[in-house]
């Protein structure tokens, strides 16, 4: 499996064109390796013996799970990923992050892109105070950007409504307080591309208001975000356009309001 090639769209696109693209995907394709169980097990000289006769092993297989999906994202679009589970949407993120290889097919980003996800790891251990430090650090903010934004990060995440949490170890929190601390990190700072996993689906209404308004924010401030969200609500709130993939492969990408509605139609929700 080779290696992603992670270029810049300056490779892809000329300097003429008059909307400024800042991802393309070009007919991509990942595969998956899993390891079935007993992969693990077994001597050397019967992996040696397996190797020589080219045979293969019946607990490894492999699962094609983007099929040459090709699409551009340009400056100050929302773009929501949709589809049901399985379907490929969190991998072409972690793909366009540069975190996936691909099997064939390239992947041109502008700048670098940030993918949030409720799953991304925060230091359980440490206190939310501490997590918000690093996270903005570790986004490339200086320690004066940290100090400056920290109250606005602390406030929007609604984390110490209830009592002073953000002085208290992150193995405290529930998994929406941490989803919520993580997106307000994420979006303290201004992203090139903002890639938000499933983060507007954890926390209540208010909360999702306020993250809905800070995407926008960030539309206007010249950047492109990617939501992949099972909340149809979400996604017409935010976006203003739609990819729908379903087993691996593109089935339909244009105005929010016209993919959705087939979506729908398709599931029968």
């Amino acid at each position: 499996m080779a290696v992603a090639e992670q270029q810049t769209v300056a490779d892809a696109v000329p300097a003429t064109s008059s909307r400024v693209p800042t991802v393309i995907v070009d007919d991509v394709h990942i595969v998956y390796t899993v390891y079935g169980a007993g992969t693990g097990k077994g001597s050397a000289t019967a992996a040696l013996a397996r190797l020589m006769s080219r045979k293969a092993n019946p607990n490894i297989r492999r699962v094609h799970a983007v099929k040459g999906v090709s699409f551009t994202a340009y400056r100050g679009e929302a773009i929501g990923i949709i589809g049901s589970n399985g379907s490929g949407k969190s991998t072409i993120l972690r793909a366009i992050a540069g975190l996936l290889p691909t099997e064939s097919g390239k992947i041109y980003t502008d700048g670098q892109p940030s993918l949030l996800g409720v799953n991304a790891a925060l230091m359980n251990d440490l206190t939310g105070s501490t997590n918000v430090l690093l996270g903005g650090l570790a986004m490339g903010m200086s320690q004066q950007e940290v100090d400056e934004r920290y109250q606005d990060i602390v406030d929007f995440s609604g984390i110490n409504e209830k009592g002073d949490f953000i002085s208290l170890p992150m193995r405290t929190y529930s998994s929406g307080m941490a989803a919520r601390l993580r997106f307000s990190i994420a979006a303290a700072k201004n992203h090139d591309v903002l890639m938000i996993d499933e983060a507007l689906a954890t926390g209540d209404r208010a909360f999702q208001r306020r993250s809905e308004a800070r995407i926008r924010e960030l539309r206007k401030e010249a950047g492109t975000v990617f939501l992949v969200s099972h909340n149809n609500a979400s996604i017409r709130d935010t976006c203003d356009r739609v990819v729908w993939l379903e087993k691996g492969e593109l089935l339909m990408d244009g105005p929010t309001d016209d993919v959705i509605k087939a979506y729908e139609e398709h599931t029968g929700k």
